[in-house]
């Protein structure tokens, strides 16, 4: 599931914990006494599980003596909230006519749809977290491709065409007028012009735009890659691999494993 469904599927949750606190807060009013305060006083269980139950799903704990105590102190509050508000539902419930076992199972209902609310949006909510930090950074690795790509292609097209027909060919004397068998002079040896000797097997070295281009292709198919693997699989060494990062500024958005 992406991260909008998630989202989505929060605020569903959220607004199905706030359906089940409401419930329970209009029944803790009604079987309080016709006065402001006792009204207030018989509202607040629910009210404090909610706002709890928000606090422990939206900030995030990085000490397990912190997650703890706050657990501990969500079920103390979700405990007192439940015994609380399943009398006073019972007892209205009783009050408005019904009768039997239904007093006393229909709070449960209602403490049940709380407590699931609570569980599913705090486990939401660390999945959304989970999961902001690496789709964050997929905009910049997508922004720093794009940059290398449109960069190889301009290199491109802004380089001279080539001839479409066989370059010239230029005679190259015999050296020290050797001849062949037959007494005649050695023939020249076309040579193209503007041609470069390279050293048989050698490869043709890549800009840095082009290396983390290549790269970034690597590590989408390989994502625990590490330094030297990515070097083996560019052809070039450990050295210039992180040379080349440095220099294109490339170093967040391929961080390789150890």
């Amino acid at each position: 599931m992406v991260l909008p469904q998630l989202r989505r599927v929060r605020w569903a949750v959220r607004a199905t914990l706030l359906l089940g606190v409401a419930a329970s807060v209009i029944a803790n009013i009604l079987h309080a006494r016709d006065n402001p305060i006792s009204q207030a006083i018989a509202a607040w269980p629910p009210l404090a599980l909610l706002l709890t139950v928000e606090l422990i799903s939206r900030v995030p704990v990085h000490r397990r003596s912190l997650a703890a105590t706050r657990v501990v102190a969500t079920a103390t509050i979700a405990g007192i909230a439940a015994w609380v508000s399943y009398w006073h539902m019972a007892g209205v419930a009783a009050r408005y006519g019904e009768t039997g076992a239904s007093p006393y199972l229909l709070p449960l209902s209602v403490d049940g749809l709380i407590v699931v609310a609570s569980i599913c949006l705090v486990e939401l909510s660390g999945r959304i977290t989970a999961l902001q930090p690496a789709d964050a950074t997929r905009p910049a690795t997508a922004a720093a491709l794009t940059r290398a790509v449109t960069g190889t292609a301009s290199a491109a097209s802004s380089a001279p065409d080539a001839p479409s027909v066989a370059p010239d060919l230029i005679p190259v004397p015999a050296r020290n007028g050797t001849r062949r068998q037959g007494g005649t002079p050695n023939a020249p040896r076309p040579r193209q012009v503007g041609a470069t000797r390279t050293a048989p097997g050698a490869r043709a070295r890549r800009s840095p735009a082009e290396t983390i281009a290549e790269a970034a292709r690597i590590k989408h198919d390989r994502p625990g890659i590490t330094d030297a693997e990515m070097a083996s699989a560019l052809g070039i060494s450990v050295s210039r691999w992180r040379t080349v990062r440095r220099e294109t500024g490339a170093g967040d958005e391929l961080r390789l494993a150890a």
